[in-house]
């Protein structure tokens, strides 16, 4: 069930390691029923398990390593079940009580014979103030274990482990393509790997290169995990030969940090680093020895942006949200009429390519409390030209826009936001003349089969680290919500300042495709009806 066995069992510490539970005065050999919890893996979580009775148990999330404020991340794996056993579980010690747990959002759960992560029943989970907890918000679930050979596995969302990302990089890495180079940026606290994918074309001496560079940062956050699939689902694009990828990769560079806190990740924190640091509360002074990638991070965007034949133009850093519904952007004012209609542009653009963007949610400001982090140090520190976000995704779900209601994601769907990031970044520095209009762009497969909705996850659970795009490219088929593939560009700098003030409605006039709902799936065992032990 876990990511990863690591020999060394570093990813244990604090976690629970095979603790059977046994009813009081019970000694001797475990039987069939005595649950058994362990989150001693790469990404697991779990502090502590309290016996209430046969029915009922209490979790503890263990706390960010050197930083008890921060409890919301769990990951752990139960075994030893009996066929049909009803449980509750309770999580009594969320350090956010205010999260999307009040709005609908349930835990994950798979199993070893349906390995597929899915929601649980929203009706056998609540979110409450427990009298018995000193009046504290806790999350109770009830689970019916279905299959005695079966170890389950429950996490607040799709966990995407340090290991994981090293076999995906070495498959990209593995492919040897010209336009793809794989180089070390950093090694953390704990000697794992910081790494940077560079995409764009290299040239010869005297030929023309590419006159522009993005840089896209994510995982700064190890709970955040959502960034991770964003992330994969833009190299998936950019490693491909899709019309996109290679006019992009012609005009712009494309540098990709994938995880700034491996320490973090590997351990399970939900926030932190292995030293109880916030990293993106250290951008205005970075220490080399205590936040290393940060440190080298910081580097690497001032020498880009010191440096004017690399033409840095875009800062993104990817978080997820615990809070709020949709994707949507954290952008700063600036008294610059004209440098603040050119900071809206590209969130506009990503709005018309992303049909999970929340408008609502966008925010531009120049909040003092977030003077540590990268978006607001960057926007003072580096030139004027170059735009930094923070771009936000839920880590339940959206609301459609055709009056569907909440959809959840899954891990397609997060990859799939990553491919409509690509494309706005195409719209982007079409607009801005970067990539130049030929009156025709680059001609998208045909449109004639709908896309399928976002919720619709396909095998990429089993077929774990397939590059989703630079297998299909050629023959996988765009919906027609994303017109920019084909025919003349939407937005010409004639009328990038009207696209700048025209509000959301040009939004959602430009959406297209309305999307079908799929049928959910039975979560792995049936769900018990809420009973009382």
């Amino acid at each position: 069930m876990p990511d990863s066995d690591d020999s060394d069992n570093e990813g244990g510490l604090g976690n629970v390691n095979r603790a059977v539970m046994r009813p009081p005065g019970h000694s001797g050999k475990a039987k069939r029923g005595h649950l058994c919890f362990d989150a001693s893996f790469e990404t697991g979580n779990l502090g502590r398990v309290d016996y209430i009775s046969e029915y009922e148990y209490d979790l503890f999330i263990r706390p960010d390593v050197c930083n008890p404020r921060y409890r919301i991340w769990f990951n752990f794996v139960v075994d030893n079940v009996r066929q049909d056993q009803r449980v509750i579980f309770n999580i009594v010690n969320f350090s956010k009580t205010k999260n999307l747990f009040r709005d609908g959002m349930t835990p994950l759960v798979k199993s070893t014979s349906r390995n597929k992560w899915q929601r649980m029943s929203k009706k056998h989970v609540y979110y409450h103030r427990s009298p018995e907890h000193r009046s504290n918000f806790i999350l109770s679930f009830a689970f019916a274990f279905d299959r005695e050979e079966d170890v389950y596995q429950f996490s607040i969302c799709f966990p995407y482990s340090y290991s994981r990302l090293q076999m995906y990089l070495a498959e990209v890495e593995g492919l040897k393509l010209s336009h793809v180079r794989r180089e070390l940026l950093a090694n953390t606290v704990q000697e794992r790997l910081c790494d940077i994918l560079t995409l764009g074309h290299t040239t010869p001496p005297g030929a023309s290169k590419p006159t522009k560079t993005v840089v896209v940062m994510a995982r700064c956050h190890p709970g955040e995990t959502p960034s991770s699939f964003i992330v994969q689902g833009l190299i998936d694009l950019l490693v491909g030969d899709h019309p996109v990828a290679t006019e992009l990769r012609k005009y712009v560079v494309i540098k990709i940090i994938p995880m700034l806190n491996p320490d973090g990740v590997f351990l399970g924190n939900h926030r932190c680093s292995v030293l109880g640091a916030d990293l993106n509360r250290t951008w205005q002074e970075p220490s080399q020895w205590g936040h290393p990638t940060i440190d080298a991070a910081k580097k690497l965007l001032l020498s880009l942006d010191a440096d004017k034949s690399n033409g840095l133009e875009i800062v993104l850093d990817l978080h997820a949200h615990a809070s709020l519904f949709g994707c949507f952007v954290y952008g700063t004012t600036y008294e610059d009429v004209y440098r603040y209609e050119r900071h809206i542009v590209f969130p506009k653009l990503l709005s018309q390519n992303a049909e999970d963007f929340s408008p609502i949610n966008t925010i531009y400001n120049r909040d003092p409390l977030k003077l540590g982090t990268a978006r607001r140090l960057l926007c003072s520190q580096l030139s004027d030209s170059v735009n930094t976000y923070s771009l936000q995704v839920s880590m339940h779900g959206y609301i459609d826009r055709h009056g569907e209601g909440l959809i959840s994601y899954t891990e397609e769907a997060y990859m799939r936001l990553g491919r409509d990031l690509g494309r706005a970044l195409f719209d982007y520095f079409k607009a801005m003349q970067v990539i130049p209009s030929t009156g025709r762009g680059p001609q998208a497969p045909s449109t004639t089969t709908e896309r399928p909705p976002r919720n619709q996850s396909t095998d990429a659970e089993l077929e774990r680290y397939r590059l989703t795009d630079s297998a299909t490219s050629s023959s996988r088929t765009e919906s027609p919500r994303t017109p920019a593939l084909s025919g003349a560009p939407r937005v010409s700098v004639l009328n990038m300042s009207q696209l700048a003030r025209g509000g959301h409605q040009l939004t959602y006039n430009r959406l297209r495709a309305r999307r079908c709902r799929s049928s959910h799936q039975d979560t792995p065992g049936k769900m018990p009806p809420p009973f009382s032990s």
